[in-house]
């Protein structure tokens, strides 16, 4: 047996092991109200028993990734598997087998979420793999090849993710590019990588406001989206782009009509749950809304330069077509060209020591750490927290890890 293919060569008979069943539930007329505003409704989970309750014929998609999968491993479900098979993967380097063992969790359970609702799963890489072009590749294709009709690929914002995502676009992979905070992330996302499906972080936004003291929760993660949504229907109008933008992390039920008139809503299961107890409809599309921010007292919006969020300079727009035309051949010279075009700031240079920081931080980047540094233009806050996300994907990532390595004592 090829030890690259043992993934692939195990899954039917694993399918087998699990009796699942299509699961349907009668139209919800708000999701049905948000759907007609041209708002697409995926669900952000894969947990099968929230499913089960919230599913219905407008929900079109559902997203996983390194947090969400690991928190159903976690719960057990696979351990006997786990035991079963560890021996098919002996004749692998101890890394190289967790890797592929976490891989066929991956897969499979986004098969079982395949077989029992029917729509399209995304399914995201390992975190050994964010910075190794060829690694994204590699395991993309191999993702694709398993579910071709159904899989989407999660690739993280990164200076390999956008090179690796563009060749998986290059061979007709569909890619749902990932950890995306800004209007600007995404028109480089966009014209570079030109995946199926890009994102704004939405709520995290408005977390870092609010644990850091600079303003309300309420507003910037709104506002971002809207514009980030407006960029990208002008990218499409000027030069035929065909990505599609998710409105990711909702935070809150109240969100849902406000972010209506966005591509996408990717809603987890408790804010579905809270909407459709609490929400009626209908609703009208909010893309030519304008957001109120609520400030705190002193906080100077030129030292937090929040409008990156939102705002694409004219020099970022002619550097991202030109590196539209012209894709470097690595990472390394992608951010290179980045920085000698007077851009430094989307991939700046992190020592460990603030690496540290950032994984010590969890999900919200602690804004007075790094506030010198936002203020002169050498991070922002799109970046920040593009960071966190990637180091809090990695923790989750080595917790399931854990958990293999745990259970086959090797």
């Amino acid at each position: 047996m090829a030890t690259q293919n043992i993934p692939e060569q195990l899954i039917p008979e694993l399918l087998e092991r699990f009796k699942d069943e299509p699961v349907a539930n009668p139209s919800q007329p708000l999701f049905k109200s948000c759907r007609e505003t041209g708002s697409e409704i995926w669900l952000d989970t894969g947990d099968m028993e929230a499913v089960d309750r919230l599913i219905t014929p407008e929900v079109s998609a559902l997203t996983t990734n390194n947090t969400l999968l690991n928190k159903e491993v976690q719960k057990g479900i696979y351990d006997g598997l786990i035991k079963d098979i560890a021996h098919r993967f002996d004749a692998l380097p101890p890394e190289k087998r967790i890797i592929e063992m976490a891989f066929l969790l991956n897969a499979l359970h986004g098969l079982r979420l395949v077989k029992r609702y029917g729509g399209r799963v995304s399914v995201e890489l390992h975190t050994d793999v964010a910075h190794d072009v060829d690694g994204i590749l590699h395991y993309g294709q191999r993702f694709h090849n398993i579910e071709p009709e159904h899989f989407l690929i999660k690739v993280p914002l990164t200076p390999s993710g956008l090179l690796g995502a563009r060749k998986l676009h290059e061979k007709g992979i569909p890619v749902n590019f990932t950890l995306l905070f800004s209007a600007r992330q995404n028109m480089l996302v966009t014209l570079l990588a030109r995946p199926a499906f890009s994102n704004v972080f939405l709520g995290r936004i408005g977390a870092y406001m609010k644990q850091n003291h600079l303003g309300e929760a309420e507003g910037p993660g709104e506002k971002t989206v809207h514009r980030t949504q407006r960029c990208m229907n002008t990218l499409r109008e000027e030069t035929g782009a065909t990505t599609r933008l998710i409105a990711a992390s909702i935070r809150d039920y109240n969100q849902l009509p406000l972010l209506c008139g966005i591509d996408v809503l990717t809603i987890p299961p408790k804010v579905a749950g809270d909407a459709i107890e609490k929400l009626k409809g209908p609703y009208q599309p909010m893309t030519d809304h304008d957001f109120k921010i609520v400030y705190e007292p002193g906080v100077a919006t030129s030292e937090i330069q929040i409008d990156k969020l939102w705002h694409v300079t004219e020099t970022e727009k002619r550097v991202f077509h030109e590196l539209a035309g012209n894709i470097p051949d690595d990472a390394w010279e992608l951010v290179d060209y980045l920085r000698e075009a007077g851009i430094p700031d989307i991939f700046p240079h992190i020592t460990p020591m603030e690496e540290l920081y950032i994984a010590d931080d969890g999900k919200i980047p602690k804004h007075e750490r790094w506030a010198d540094a936002i203020s002169k233009g050498e991070t922002a806050i799109d970046t920040l927290l593009n960071l966190a996300g990637l180091a809090a994907f990695t923790k989750d990532q080595k917790e399931l890890d854990d958990r293999i390595t745990g259970l086959i004592g090797k």
